[in-house]
């Protein structure tokens, strides 16, 4: 049995065999989509509700009376008991926006590299900015050289959105498609799986996103004969680049203009160096944990647990300052 789960991160595929069960399905949907409350939809473009909670656990999946193979199940968060108005929604800060001790490390040390012989040079990150154009930026250093292309991306990004209103629904969105578009064109909103797979296709290349913490691969736009690679470290994207460099390959001396970040989609080395890469930085807590890391309000001090416990409190008081708690 073979299906996709799609959340608010992008898009995995999740493969089971006759004798999973309802429990082993909600865990896969935690773990591909970091939501652990959560609604479920499929049968695209017919969305059907899958009310997944009133299951028993322990059912077979094959008895559920909906044949998932082949499917696509849409997660979205659920909405919480506590309505967040729109005002506080657009205003509030961003996990992308709190600053991240793993990148602020990543930054102050050596980033690590991997040497590749196979390619005559070395695998290294090439870390982005820590600003909420991350993943555009990630994405511009790749495809479009040096060029600073936040802006332009972001119009891409809209411009599709408004192209295919009945693939970029408000269920999708969660939100209003306008709202959508109006929002990701501000330089300070942030981007994610959507943003990705509409990249990927406008661009016809494959995105590979290395999520650090549990070296899951998210594919975007699979088939085309080229790729590029980042590093998803749960609030923040960087990039994986080849530098030329010489034998044992093991140090990269080249500066950044001499990088290569497409590679050829049939090459397997690519990935296995990045995992490779993509292991040293978990090993160094290269990544925020956003279901458990303790956020602090910078307008009355209050702390809370994760992205959950700062909308709430959000929601409930107005404050939308944000910083992560030491």
């Amino acid at each position: 049995m073979k299906f996709r789960v799609r959340g608010p991160a992008g898009q995995s595929t999740v493969i089971f065999d006759e004798t999973a069960t309802v429990d082993d399905l909600r865990a896969q949907i935690v773990n591909k989509t970091g939501l652990t409350s959560y609604d479920v939809k499929y049968g695209y473009p017919d969305l059907k509700p899958f009310d997944i909670d009133s299951l028993d656990p322990d059912t077979k999946i094959t008895d559920i009376g909906v044949n998932l193979n082949g499917e696509q199940l849409l997660i979205t968060r659920k909405e919480s008991l506590v309505e967040t108005p729109d005002s506080v929604k657009e205003q509030s800060t961003p996990l992308h926006q709190v600053p991240s001790e793993a990148t602020n490390e990543a930054e102050s040390g050596n980033p690590p590299e991997i040497a590749s012989p196979e390619h005559s040079g070395t695998f290294v990150l090439r870390i982005m900015p820590d600003d909420n154009s991350c993943l555009f930026r990630a994405v511009g250093t790749a495809i479009m050289g040096g060029m600073d292309a936040m802006t332009e991306l972001r119009s891409v990004v809209a411009q599709t959105i408004q192209e295919n209103p009945s693939l970029y629904s408000e269920a999708v969105l969660e939100r209003k498609p306008d709202d959508y578009c109006r929002w990701i064109q501000n330089e300070d909103s942030w981007g994610g799986g959507i943003e990705l797979s509409i990249l990927s296709k406008h661009f016809d290349i494959e995105i590979c996103s290395i999520d650090v913490q549990t070296l899951r691969v998210d594919r975007f736009n699979e088939g085309p004969p080229i790729r590029c690679v980042l590093v998803y470290s749960g609030i923040h994207y960087d990039t994986i680049a080849l530098s030329p460099s010489d034998p044992p390959f093991t140090h990269s001396y080249s500066p950044p203009e001499f990088d290569t970040k497409v590679f050829d989609s049939a090459d397997q080395f690519v990935i296995e160096k990045s995992l490779d890469l993509c292991k040293i930085l978990q090993g160094k807590h290269y990544y925020t944990d956003t279901a458990s890391f303790r956020i602090r309000c910078n307008t009355c001090g209050g702390t809370f647990v994760g992205e959950k416990g700062a909308t709430q409190h959000a929601a409930q008081t107005g404050h939308y300052d944000f910083g992560e708690a030491g």
